[in-house]
């Protein structure tokens, strides 16, 4: 069961409907899915959210120490409720995909992505599942950053937006860890 699902994003307004984001935009629209809402936890500096896949416990967790901190929320979460980092579902944007486009995977390295880096260091494993929520690329490295932290246009909104469709449809079997199957229907 997966039982930790971490959207990555960045705290506050100004960050709110950015392509950086993409984590906590997919956390809501699945917190909203199950009728269950966050609440601040200052033990781990995140948003907390508690709702039930198959009558198995299922927690939500949006770090609120900026996206390159998310380590700390992360662990001090794993470590508190005892969760095996093998249930443990990381959710963030992926400059290396076209919007609208998903990918479900476990293990692998950061990618250059630092909210990915210091989840890694923080647990010091990699061994957690990834769902990648694809953003697009400027096309100049150079322009990542402010790409990032820039909301995207009213096309590539509506694809990310049916692209959570699609893994909300997903989620009770994401959530009984039945990966090969779940990869198989999103990567088509």
């Amino acid at each position: 069961m997966a039982s930790l699902i971490v959207g990555l994003g960045n705290p506050g307004d100004e960050y709110l409907k950015t392509r950086h984001n993409a984590g906590f935009l997919f956390l809501d629209a699945l917190a909203e899915s199950m009728g269950v809402t966050f609440s601040y936890e200052a033990r781990f500096k995140a948003q907390l959210a508690k709702g039930f896949f198959a009558g198995k416990p299922v927690r939500l967790l949006k770090p609120q120490t900026y996206m390159n901190k998310s380590g700390y929320s992360v662990s001090a979460c794993v470590k508190y409720f005892d969760v095996p980092v093998s249930e443990v579902l990381i959710v963030h944007d992926e400059l290396d995909l076209e919007p609208g486009v998903v990918r479900l995977k476990k293990n692998g390295g950061h990618g250059g992505h630092n909210g990915l880096r210091d989840i890694i260091a923080s647990l010091g494993m990699k061994e957690f599942y990834r769902l990648r929520l694809g953003i697009g690329h400027p096309g100049d490295r150079n322009k990542v950053v402010d790409y990032v932290l820039k909301s995207p246009g009213r096309a590539d909104a509506l694809l990310f937006e049916g692209a959570v469709d699609r893994v909300l449809h997903e989620m009770p079997d994401i959530c009984r860890l039945e990966y090969q199957a779940v990869m198989q229907r999103l990567h088509s």
